[in-house]
């Protein structure tokens, strides 16, 4: 019985850190350039709504879904509508699928 709930903690804090990941300084630092240079905080901050909702409000929406990252990823990539109001995300192809999925991460890893 103790190795079941030694096993169910241990999956919960996994599940955590999927949902939450977190980045090295350099991981972070590299998005942040990344985001800059895909137009990103054109529409988005960290802490504040622009045209977009801000990426800690994003974070803390998704926070506890396991797959947030690769679905923010898509919507990187696709754009998206709905989900935040009448505004429509555009789509940015130009962003390569690794480079959305850094993204969503940092996007993830900010502070709720």
């Amino acid at each position: 019985m103790k190795h079941f709930f030694l096993l169910l903690s241990l999956c919960a804090l996994a599940g955590a850190a999927h949902a939450n990941p977190t980045l090295t300084a350099k991981e972070a630092a590299d998005a942040l350039t990344l985001a800059k240079n895909s137009g990103c905080l054109s529409c988005h901050a960290l802490d504040e709504k622009i045209v977009g909702p801000a990426y800690s409000k994003i974070a803390a929406k998704y926070s506890t879904d396991k797959d947030a990252a690769t679905s923010l990823a898509q919507s990187i990539r696709n754009g998206s509508q709905g989900k935040w109001g009448r505004i429509p995300m555009p789509a940015n192809g130009g962003v390569s699928p690794d480079d959305a999925l850094t993204l969503a991460r940092w996007i993830m890893s900010s502070p709720k």
